[in-house]
């Protein structure tokens, strides 16, 4: 049924998109870390998201729900973590000698997390996250609707 698996693809971008706010406070908590267990500052991390695909393109789909087929509807879409990597860009250095983590010039590395950046970043998620709920939302009530319509 396809509708079962609509509902599968608007859950699978609600639990990415939860994982991409955990990441993110994770970032924020991090902020000031000069020192990680692997050495070093704390290096600001980012989700990499994969589309779950299989499916044709919109063209076809179409083509093939006016012809009232369920032909090619048997796999899921929707989305997945493929990864959580380190960001390479450069850490930030801020000149305190008296910093227990400085070096011999005296300069601290701190993470690169940018505050503005991870709060654009949550945002973006959480209009993503609420746009997922949204359809759920939407996807629930059309099922409902369309078991009244048996009565």
């Amino acid at each position: 049924m396809a509708f079962l698996s609509s509902l599968n693809i608007a859950g699978s971008g609600l639990t990415a998109q939860q994982l991409r706010l955990d990441v993110i406070a994770e970032n924020i908590t991090n902020l000031n870390t000069t020192r990680t267990e692997n050495g070093g500052a704390y290096r600001r991390k980012m989700v990499v998201l994969e589309s779950e695909t299989g499916r044709d393109d919109f063209r076809t789909i179409m083509a093939r729900a006016q012809r009232a087929s369920n032909a090619g509807y048997e796999t899921a879409g929707g989305v997945y973590v493929s990864g959580i990597v380190e960001d390479p860009s450069d850490l930030k250095l801020v000149y305190d000698p008296t910093h227990p983590d400085a070096n011999e010039e005296g300069y601290v590395e701190l993470p690169n997390v940018d505050t503005i950046k991870e709060i654009t970043d949550a945002m973006a998620a959480s209009q993503a996250y609420a746009a997922n709920v949204t359809v759920f939302n939407t996807l629930k009530s059309v099922i409902a609707k369309g078991l009244e319509i048996g009565r």
